[in-house]
């Protein structure tokens, strides 16, 4: 029995998700103020971009990560942690596309290297529905840089909320996503090597920990304490800062989201973008499940 390695991601849309493994020791809920000890004592925490989240499941170097959903058609043995994702069932405003002319125009896209699943949806939206044979490069997050060498970037999280849209045409992935299937998109949730389970506490109930820390984190007073500390983190008014987490982020991996994980694992692989997903596995306490 071990102390799990999680390995997590310092965007503001995962700020509700850490409320009860960062510097809120006691999480309010329904009964009153009070510690979750699991959330801390059975857990060590690392911060790092998303792709790196996955590559640190892939080598061992972490046991418990939220990964993006890309990840999970590459990195074998991983059980998910079921009910709690970051997902979008409407625009998500920090996934963006960004240009300085119209989408139709556009042939060369710079990628966020910081991300795996938004790249995979781009490539999809291009393909399917915007007009194929655009040529794809890996960069670094900086849109005037990206600009300089392809018609559009795509920039992802807290960077992609900076973008002042007034400047460039700009799509929302999410938004696209959903105009074209009528399905949610799930850009992330949190994975589990199958490996490390019989190392955790056998009287550790996983997808309740994972679950009550969201739910702590989504209460409107928790929500407003966030909203407070990331406004200045991320050049926001706090009234944005609220809205991105209770208006434009869905938290939830409900069967809405499921489906359309789902058909994001279908398209990707049909067209090449990703490998064939294996089955979906999910964790129960310390069991293993299938869907």
């Amino acid at each position: 029995m071990r102390r799990l390695r999680i390995s997590a991601i310092s965007y503001l849309n995962t700020a509700p998700l850490m409320w009860d493994f960062e510097t809120h020791p006691f999480a309010k809920h329904a009964k009153g103020w009070s510690t979750n000890p699991d959330a801390g004592q059975h857990f060590e925490i690392s911060y790092t971009l998303p792709s790196s989240c996955a590559r640190a499941l892939a080598e061992g170097t972490a046991d418990i990560g939220i990964i993006p959903a890309a990840a999970y058609t590459q990195i074998p043995g991983l059980q998910i942690l079921p009910d709690v994702a970051i997902a979008s069932r409407r625009a998500v405003r920090s996934i963006l596309l960004v240009s300085q002319i119209p989408v139709e125009l556009v042939r060369t896209v710079a990628l966020d290297t910081s991300s795996m699943t938004s790249v995979a949806l781009t490539k999809i939206l291009f393909e399917k529905w915007l007009g194929g044979g655009r040529t794809f490069t890996p960069m670094e997050p900086d849109v005037e840089k990206m600009l300089e060498t392809c018609d559009a970037g795509l920039v992802i999280g807290d960077p992609a909320l900076k973008v002042d849209r007034r400047r460039y045409h700009t799509l929302d992935l999410a938004e696209e996503w959903i105009r074209y299937t009528g399905k949610p998109f799930v850009f992330a949730f949190w994975a589990v090597r199958g490996e490390a389970l019989p190392e955790a506490d056998p009287a550790l109930d996983l997808a309740a920990v994972f679950r009550d820390s969201r739910d702590h984190g989504l209460m409107p007073e928790n929500v407003d304490q966030l909203s407070r500390e990331w406004a200045s983190r991320v050049g926001l008014d706090e009234s944005e800062v609220r809205g991105y987490l209770t208006e434009n982020i869905h938290y939830q991996l409900d069967a809405g989201c499921l489906a359309g994980l789902q058909l994001f694992y279908r398209y990707a692989a049909d067209l090449g973008v990703l490998p064939a997903a294996p089955e979906l596995r999910f964790v129960q306490g310390s069991r293993v499940f299938a869907d």
